[in-house]
């Protein structure tokens, strides 16, 4: 006979969507204590749950809640991510401006691209809304959307943070890091552009996972130098003003500096997470790996920023990475391996991003 719990499974599919409602508010706490649950009849639950993402918002918000979380088993989110038609229905849903459940929909499609098939979403396509005014490519559409839904303001119901940590998994892939400092036709603007703009965002979501994302694409070494130049990317001064605080300079460094980091306010404070400051410096030890990024960061006076931050900050992973990095910038030129040190850093960095939040599974 099946248990209580399996009869409860069963009602998710209910005629009656009081029923359905009850059923699926009551599994939300069993989708991350017992997943195993929803793996009966060759995970007939799961296909159930697919379809309902489509239900009344009410039982919709309980099951991507429940997706959300088992998202979290490798061979559930495995049945999730390679689903296309259900992926297809996510990405159709989260971006029309009047859906209650986006923020859960961002969550999921965060979890999702924890499985590496989710890189097809690159040459997804679909309609746009008008309301977004985005192209048919689902990547821009993301990106826009992530962009204009901040703080509500493309979806009340909404502030789509979370999309960050989908980018933030997405860029470790070559072509979609490839994706984000490629100029789009339809408004002639290089993706990672709209993102650096968030890199002192009041979000820790947010915050963190574009930091991520920056560094992750920053691998990309051909693209350093769309990432240096005033015209293109132009990301140092969106990487140096999150780990600058209220400290005092000398004139000379502070006149060398870049414009928006000259003559601060009294009450600027440095990011308050050690893990944002530690990956944004790691991304600037990843823009020194060419001989013209090492030069463009001394000429900055990039050095001073990083000996303060050193200073100020006690945190063993930040001061390892102002170190690190000091050592590179500071090294004479004609010493040699310092590429291939820098890629045994970063390589380094990205395994301890696995511990951080935005390589996490979300759960609700």
């Amino acid at each position: 006979m099946p248990t209580e719990l399996e009869e409860l499974v069963g009602f998710i599919v209910d005629p009656k969507p009081e029923i359905r409602a009850l059923a699926t508010e009551h599994l939300i706490p069993y989708s991350t204590s017992q997943p195993n649950i929803f793996k009966a009849d060759n995970f007939k639950p799961i296909k159930n749950l697919k379809l309902l993402v489509k239900d009344h918002p009410k039982i919709a918000e309980h099951v991507i809640t429940i997706l959300v979380n088992l998202a979290a088993d490798r061979e559930i989110l495995e049945r999730l991510a390679t689903d296309d038609k259900f992926v297809d229905e996510v990405l159709r849903q989260i971006i029309i401006a009047t859906e209650p459940n986006a923020n859960l929909l961002s969550m999921l499609l965060a979890n999702l691209a924890k499985y590496d098939s989710l890189k097809n979403i690159l040459n997804k396509k679909q309609p746009s809304t008008g309301e977004l005014g985005s192209s048919d490519l689902v990547l821009n559409q993301l990106v826009d959307l992530f962009v204009k839904g901040a703080d509500g303001t493309y979806n009340k119901n909404a502030d789509f943070d979370h999309l960050a940590y989908l980018f933030a998994d997405l860029t470790k892939h070559a072509e979609i890091r490839h994706y984000f400092v490629t100029k789009q036709e339809y408004d002639e603007v290089i993706p990672l552009t709209k993102l650096k703009v968030f890199t002192e965002y009041k979000s820790d979501v947010r915050r963190k996972g574009v930091a991520s994302t920056i560094k992750n694409v920053a691998f990309d070494i051909p693209s350093h130098p769309l990432f240096l130049s005033e015209d293109d990317i132009d990301i140092l001064p969106y990487i140096l003003l999150p780990i600058m605080g209220n400290e005092e300079y000398d004139e000379e460094e502070t006149m060398s500096m870049l414009p928006d980091l000259q003559l601060l306010p009294p009450d600027k404070e440095r990011d308050s997470d050690p893990n944002i400051i530690q990956t944004h410096i790691e991304t600037l030890l990843l823009l020194s790996s060419t001989k013209k990024g090492r030069a463009q960061m001394r000429d900055v006076k990039a050095y001073p920023v990083i000996r303060e931050t050193h200073l100020r900050v006690n945190n063993e992973g930040v001061r390892d990475a102002c170190e690190r990095l000091v050592q590179v910038l500071m090294r004479d030129e004609a010493d040699s391996d310092k590429v291939g040190r820098v890629k045994e850093i970063g390589d380094s960095a990205d395994k301890d991003d696995n511990e951080d939040d935005d390589d996490q599974i979300i759960e609700v």
